[in-house]
């Protein structure tokens, strides 16, 4: 069965029910029933609904997991079959990074390369292409060269350390269930019953392992929920053809199509349902809502980027003081994660609480972690994780030896890395034609620890970032100039932040300004446990699956939503989807907005308005000016805006 189950209209229950169904009116056994899903956010609340359903002791044996999940489940029984032995490792991105660095290091500079040839074998191993298959396949673009060079070596590595990759845990299953006949049937006959919720982010190494585990009940076992319309993860190997492959594998497939949405007003799906007919679509579908009509969606247009983040900042404020909502209510949805930091900024200004989901807070950011290493360092050497960062950022030609000698020396002396470097005892551990560069890195940062007790703590960051020449290591560090360009005005940001706190009082030291700032960094983390009461921040992509009451999606310009890499590629039909996504995630009330000019490289740049825009229904859009133009509403707004400051200021 292929249920088709559009935005809101409770695919999560369909699953569930039938999950119910099966163990309740079929008496299937729950070790033969297996839910599949994409996040381990989706499987704990599927399985917390079957268990409210029928209660925790009739769903035991019962598998719902993640499809990287149900992966680990069968190399870790089949593990012999894999060349693994029993405890094996999983290596995260980071640590896949690292061996990928290290493999490439002899004749390529780390410009951006490690990460597009990781993705490369990311990517072949998600269309199940092995190393040998891949080496055929790569014809003359670098990436696919440099990837399909080290693919053998980088499985080899895995292999001698005992370990997998993430992308493994799908792969290495599809390869074992291939190869041995006596472990693929019997994974056939425990998989009975297998229900796949979001089919349209399947990749082929996912479709794969479905075909071949349903394949010993000819299909009948198995229940596909999706949605074409919300088909947004293509760049990282989703395939919304799989649903459609699905009438060709499985001939007998019954198609469901549920179009009621339970959570939008009428208008909102309206708007979603004009917007997404520009696409070609092989399952018709029209979303409805008996929750009533609702208000139109408002257009806000302004000058420049900061600008659009007051105005929105500004609306927000205005809405939540005159209906007296709580901040979770409302969401600011973007396009890429460098469009949060200007709307963090604004909503600090005013005091407003915020939760950046599907992207980093300002102080997870590598170069606000980059400076506040060096800073860290500075005011405290015993710090080795600062140490560890800062030594190599950017590069000083200090290899993994060197630091293994200086902790060796650490270690015997009860002491911390940076005064190893001064030790007598590091010469029996470090030959001094190689201590040079660690010596030099040591004399460089003892001198900037004495003139900083005799300069303003901006000054000193300013030195130190002059010093190590960091904006030209972002700029080799970044995908793009646009991203390095972001990259620095991050790091200038902070630098804004370190002269502020510095200047509220005169005999604030660095020491000061690093522990208040850091101070800052740890309870924005805490405040992710403590209040639930947050204005949410996220990405287009990081909102699939929620909803909120009051919904705006900023940056509808051409560029960015659609993005210009998917214009260059010609995948603005999936950008079309995703703004069909963030439509979706609205309850009651939308806003869309743009700004008319940006500033890019440092330069300003005049942007369009984006091509969506001229997809809506006129009916159901009302644009800020026409709003502007009324003078009750003027009033309204100022008396609005009045109380909220009264509120802030206590």
């Amino acid at each position: 069965m292929l249920v088709l189950a559009g935005a809101g209209s409770g695919k999560t229950r369909v699953i569930t029910y039938k999950i119910a169904w099966l163990l309740e009116k079929e008496g299937v056994d729950p070790r033969n029933i297996f839910a599949v899903t994409f996040t381990n956010k989706a499987a704990r609340e599927m399985k917390e609904r079957v268990s409210e359903l029928l209660g925790a002791e009739r769903t035991k044996g019962l598998t719902i997991s993640t499809f990287h999940s149900l992966g680990m489940t069968i190399l870790r029984q089949e593990v012999k079959a894999t060349g693994r032995k029993a405890g094996f490792s999983i290596f995260d991105p980071a640590d896949s990074l690292f061996v990928v660095r290290d493999l490439l290091r002899a004749d390529l500079d780390d410009n951006g390369i490690v990460d597009r040839v990781r993705n490369q074998i990311s990517s072949w191993k998600n269309e199940l292409v092995s190393p040998e298959m891949a080496e055929r396949l790569a014809m003359t673009n670098p990436t696919e060269v440099a990837a399909a060079r080290i693919y053998g070596e980088y499985e080899r590595y895995l292999q001698a350390c005992n370990a997998v990759d993430l992308d493994d845990l799908l792969y290495l299953p599809n390869e074992v269930l291939r190869k041995f006949d006596h472990i693929r049937s019997k994974w056939q006959d425990r998989v009975q019953y297998l229900l796949v919720d979001e089919y349209q982010d399947t990749n082929a190494a996912q479709y794969r392992l479905v075909k071949t585990l349903v394949a010993g009940s000819d299909g009948n076992g198995l229940t596909a929920v999706g949605d074409d319309d919300q088909s947004i993860y293509a760049w990282r190997g989703a395939q919304p053809e799989n649903l459609v492959q699905l009438q060709t594998d499985f001939t007998a497939l019954n198609l469901v199509k549920l179009e009621q949405n339970y959570r939008s007003m009428g208008r909102i799906l309206e708007l979603a349902n004009h917007v997404i007919q520009n696409n070609p679509r092989p399952f018709e579908k029209r979303l409805w809502s008996e929750l009533g009509y609702g208000d139109p969606i408002t257009v806000i247009t302004a000058e420049n980027e900061e600008r659009e983040a007051e105005k929105v900042v500004a609306g927000l404020m205005h809405h939540r003081f005159q209906h007296q909502r709580p901040y979770a209510d409302y969401a600011i949805l973007y396009r890429g994660n460098h469009q949060s930091r200007i709307l963090e900024q604004k909503l600090r200004e005013m005091h407003i609480p915020y939760y950046l989901s599907g992207g980093l807070s300002f102080f997870e950011r590598s170069e606000i972690k980059d400076v506040m290493a060096y800073l860290r360092l500075l005011t405290n050497p015993a710090d080795d994780n600062a140490f560890i960062r800062a030594i190599n950022t950017p590069r000083r030609g200090i290899g993994a030896s060197t630091l293994e000698a200086l902790a060796e020396v650490a270690k015997g002396e009860k002491g911390n890395l940076f005064h190893a470097i001064d030790s007598s005892h590091l010469q029996a551990h470090l030959s001094p034609s190689r201590q040079g560069a660690v010596k030099q890195f040591a004399h460089w940062l003892n001198a900037l620890m004495e003139q900083s007790e005799h300069q303003s703590p901006g000054k000193t960051v300013e030195q130190m970032l002059d010093e190590i020449d960091y904006q030209s290591w972002l700029v080799k560090q970044s995908a793009s100039p646009e991203q390095a360009e972001m990259r620095w005005r991050n790091v200038e940001e902070l630098l804004k932040w370190i002269r502020s706190i510095a200047n509220k009082s005169e005999d604030k030291t660095l020491e000061d300004v690093v522990s208040a700032i850091s101070l800052m960094g740890i309870l924005e983390k805490g405040d992710d446990d403590q209040d639930d009461n947050v204005v949410s921040l996220m990405t287009l992509h990081a909102a699939k699956g929620l909803e909120f009451p009051h919904v705006t999606i900023v940056g509808m310009e051409e560029e960015i939503l659609p993005h210009r890499t998917s214009i260059e590629d010609d995948m603005v039909e999936e950008e079309r989807r995703l703004f069909y996504v963030g439509i979706t995630r609205a309850q009651h009330e939308l806003t869309l907005s743009y700004a008319n000019s940006r500033i890019r490289f440092g330069e300003k740049i005049d942007c369009t308005p984006s091509r969506f825009l001229d997809e809506l229904d006129p009916q159901h859009i009302v644009w800020e000016e026409k709003l502007a133009n009324d003078p009750n509403k003027r009033e309204e707004v100022s008396e609005t805006h009045l109380a909220a400051m009264r509120a802030l200021l206590g």
